[in-house]
């Protein structure tokens, strides 16, 4: 993924942020601006032509011309099996329906006296799915029939929530996101919903998880190595030390002396290294947090800042996907946190 700081093409050297930077460097000063490069694949905006393929969960409307009594409706099993007429099970999963016709065609060819000729539809789909979570007027999953785009996703989901007794919608489209498989795309819903730039209009595939922010984040969150990684609510005056020690501490082998903070919007985000351990003993000033900061406490060094911070944006959207799937799926789960690996190990700290 590309990336741009202010380092250039060169790598980030953390060990250079020592105490005496941190005391001169305070607040806003300490947060260096990175911005991506890559934005959405053109891709990611053509209209898929493949063909819908069976899954378990769909089901099909069967029947064998000139035989009324043939009509059925046939799910698909979690073996990605169908049942029909003296058949034992065909294996149709992957398969299109042309495909799949044609199977039991061949199946039926073999039972009966004269080879029949099949009708097939679909007549419900399971399969493919897609997730429209937070401010939405009806959150939760939604089946993936034909190709939809990002806006038509928004649009089924009845739009927009607005804010109660006004028109504007109440969302942060700044800090709304997409993720497809453990990524995030970098999908830019301001300029999509208040510019109508359509580049940003992506078409989505099965299992994208889609999340509108509300539009006031009164938490910090702290992930990495902490005792209890996960939101914090941010009091007036909350210090670094203060969030790092609600979430339960640096665990034993948390790398302290370079905790990243993240600051700002996931389109327009900035971040700064702390060395947390100078905090702490007194050789370097404390920061006061933000709401919405990202706090990440690594496991291993790292040697480029854009790196890490695409790491921490991908734990942050990852941690709000689980933790908003597993309530929609079960109201008042407990909240996780999840673990990103840092990629590219640097040298043993010095």
């Amino acid at each position: 993924m590309g990336c741009r700081t202010e380092f250039g093409d060169r790598g980030f050297d953390p060990y250079a942020l020592s105490a005496e930077t941190a005391v001169a460097r305070r607040d806003e000063s300490l947060f260096v601006p990175f911005g991506k490069t890559n934005g959405v694949p053109l891709e990611l905006l053509s209209r898929p032509n493949d063909l819908f393929r069976l899954g378990p969960g769909d089901i099909i409307s069967l029947k064998i011309l000139g035989d009324e009594t043939s009509a059925t409706k046939a799910l698909v099993g979690p073996d990605g099996k169908i049942y029909f007429n003296l058949l034992r099970g065909t294996f149709v999963w992957g398969r299109t329906l042309s495909e799949a016709k044609q199977l039991i065609e061949q199946g039926l060819a073999k039972e009966l006296a004269a080879p029949p000729r099949l009708s097939i539809m679909l007549s419900g789909v399971a399969s493919r799915r897609i997730w429209i979570m937070g401010q939405v007027q009806e959150p939760g999953v939604y089946n993936l029939v034909v190709p939809m785009t990002l806006l038509e996703a928004i649009s089924s989901a009845g739009g927009f929530a607005a804010i109660p007794g006004s028109s504007q919608i109440n969302a942060d489209l700044k800090n709304s996101f997409v993720i497809r498989g453990d990524r995030r795309i970098e999908v830019d819903f301001e300029r999509l919903i208040n510019r109508g730039d359509f580049s940003q209009n992506i078409f989505l595939q099965p299992d994208d998880f889609v999340f509108l922010a509300p539009s006031r984040i009164a938490d910090v969150y702290v992930l990495g190595a902490v005792l209890r990684p996960g939101n914090v609510v941010l009091s007036e005056g909350m210090s670094l030390t203060r969030a790092i020690a609600n979430a339960g501490g640096v665990v034993k082998y948390g790398f302290a002396s370079h905790v990243a903070v993240v600051r700002g919007s996931l389109t327009d985000p900035k971040i700064a290294v702390i060395d947390f351990k100078a905090v702490e003993t007194g050789r370097a000033t404390d920061i006061y947090l933000q709401a919405g900061d990202l706090i990440y406490v690594p496991f291993v060094p790292y040697r480029k800042i854009a790196e890490l911070a695409d790491h921490v944006l991908n734990q942050f959207v990852s941690t709000i996907a689980i933790n908003e799937g597993r309530n929609a799926i079960q109201q008042g789960a407990a909240p996780v946190a999840v673990s990103v690996g840092l990629g590219q190990v640097a040298p043993a700290a010095r």
